[in-house]
């Protein structure tokens, strides 16, 4: 079945999105990227745009890049007009954070659409400010009647395919703001930072691909500038900052922020790489990405500095952003009977278990950076993610995830889902402990989907442990196609306020929709 994208019809935010475009497309600062000069005539400027994350019932966290020194402060406003605007003093923004800041909004009406705007002053002169940067978004509701509606992708400026203007940028973007989501979820691997960006690429067929380049995407990222530059380089897009400008998101990290595939404790032997200790570079790539995303856990007022939280969505849904990178134990053939740090590490998981037990959300909505019973291979004998091959009982990581899963059926958790990116193809997953090796569980769904803008690969492997049965999958056949060969995939989930029921969508761009799977609320298992 196919669903087109909306007609003519304004949707909530259709009335800002003249000012909004206007605003995401201001000229951006040289290709260089280089940080800004300190001595720079004129007023502060915020040409990389506005970012809205972690988006709750009453608060949510704004972000902007200045091209100086300046104080940013932040209006709020019931309209566009910006009538007795509520107004919200931020950090000073400066080079310890790459002139990148955020402003943490509370006390926010449920519900309802926020217009903002980011202003930029001179520190020394608060009347010099510089051109408003606008934005817009929308709380949670805690109307249950109001449902819940989210796009979900990943993999953006992988495999050498950067931001190519003959083809209009990145599309995919352009696409998802029309549908007007509630908000997306971004699964991982947001850079490649062991991926440089080439300014051409010879396709199969003698087409070429012609990239935008700077200076930190011609190497693999080592130095923090470097990790900065990466994450400045899809910035670059209009599609995606105007984009940012209208849907909030909630984002994680996989390995690609990094390197491909990494853990920690980890020494390279990369020749491409001069600092071979892989815990030197994730230090680097996180303080990167806490400066280049709104992320409630990794903002400068926040003392918790990791990744993984709940974003509640009211009392229809809890997000559980994991993070299956930073605790893991090293990449291995995953065949251990016993393995107290797995995937999640200890203190992960204990929380995981925790919030599951206490939400009161209809649904939860694991989102997970990496598959659960897909094969993904680490060389010739380790795996990268949970799964291994072994069809038997739970080994190596799976051990991890078959306590959990026996923690939900057990404490008789309703309503959970499990969404991933990853492995550059889109699919739908249901796990069974009829058909499992392991039992002691109650039936799943997972969803994959992505790359957004990276190469797009064959399928995987299914692992038997946990019962998967694949009832779709739509996937190149030879590794590293193009993004002009294979459209982008993203999903979207759609929760009825009314009935509570949950629509899972699998999208590609064009408007296509490629499979969907309506399920039921009040279920242990599905």
């Amino acid at each position: 079945m196919s669903q087109g994208l909306p007609g003519n019809t304004p949707g909530r935010r259709a009335v800002l999105r003249g000012s909004v475009a206007a605003s995401a497309a201001l000229a951006l600062p040289a290709l260089t990227g280089a940080a800004p000069a300190l001595a720079l005539s004129g007023r502060p400027r915020a040409a990389w745009g506005v970012q809205v994350g972690d988006v709750s019932a009453h608060s949510g966290l704004v972000w902007v890049r200045s091209d100086r020194p300046a104080r940013m402060i932040v209006e709020t406003s019931a309209t566009e007009s910006f009538r007795n605007p509520t107004r919200w003093q931020g950090p000073l923004l400066g080079p310890a954070g790459d002139f990148t800041g955020t402003t943490r909004l509370r006390g926010l009406p449920s519900g309802e659409q926020v217009h903002y705007r980011v202003l930029l002053c001179d520190p020394d002169d608060p009347r010099r400010t510089g051109e408003a940067a606008q934005g817009t978004f929308r709380t949670a509701s805690e109307r249950r009647a109001d449902g819940v509606r989210f796009l979900w992708s990943g993999d953006i400026a992988g495999q050498g395919w950067g931001i190519n203007p003959e083809r209009g940028g990145y599309t995919a973007f352009e696409e998802m703001r029309r549908l007007d989501p509630d908000f997306f979820l971004c699964s991982g691997d947001t850079i490649y930072a062991d991926g440089p960006i080439q300014p051409s690429v010879t396709l199969p067929d003698g087409r070429v691909w012609r990239n935008v380049t700077t200076e930190e995407k011609s190497k693999v990222a080592e130095t923090l500038a470097e990790f900065r530059g990466n994450f400045r380089y899809n910035l670059l897009d209009e599609n995606l900052r105007r984009f940012n400008a209208q849907v909030p998101s909630i984002v994680q990290w996989d390995d690609h922020e990094v390197r491909n595939n990494w853990y920690p404790g980890q020494i390279l032997d990369d020749t491409r790489y001069t600092e071979k200790d892989v815990d030197v570079l994730a230090a680097r790539s996180l303080q990167a990405f806490g400066e280049y995303f709104p992320v409630s856990t990794l903002s400068s007022g926040d003392s918790e500095g990791r990744m993984y939280r709940v974003v509640r969505q009211g009392p229809l849904l809890d997000v559980f952003v994991l993070d299956m990178r930073t605790y893991r134990n090293a990449n291995s053939p995953g065949r251990q009977v016993e393995d107290p740090v797995g995937i999640l590490g200890r203190e992960q998981l204990d929380w995981l278990k925790r919030e599951l037990s206490r939400s009161r959300a209809v649904w939860k909505v694991i989102a997970s950076d990496m598959p659960l019973g897909l094969v993904v291979p680490d060389g010739k004998e380790n795996f990268e993610a949970v799964a291994q091959g072994d069809p038997g009982a739970p080994l190596g990581r799976e051990l991890q995830i078959a306590e959990l899963l026996r923690h939900i059926k057990h404490q008789r958790i309703t309503g959970t889902v499990w969404l991933t990116a990853d492995v550059h193809y889109t699919s739908a997953q249901h796990y069974s402990p009829e058909r499992a090796a392991f039992k002691d569980f109650e039936p799943f769904w997972e969803f994959v989907s992505g790359p957004l803008a990276a190469g797009g690969f064959p399928a995987l492997k299914l692992d038997g442990t946990f019962g998967p049965e694949q009832s779709f999958v739509k996937a190149p056949t030879r590794a590293n196609v193009s993004p002009a060969e294979v459209p982008p995939y993203f999903g979207e989930v759609e929760i009825d306020g009314g009935s509570g029921e949950l629509t899972v969508r699998l999208r590609q761009e064009g408007g296509g929709v490629l499979y969907t799977k309506v399920l039921q609320p009040g279920r242990v298992g599905q």
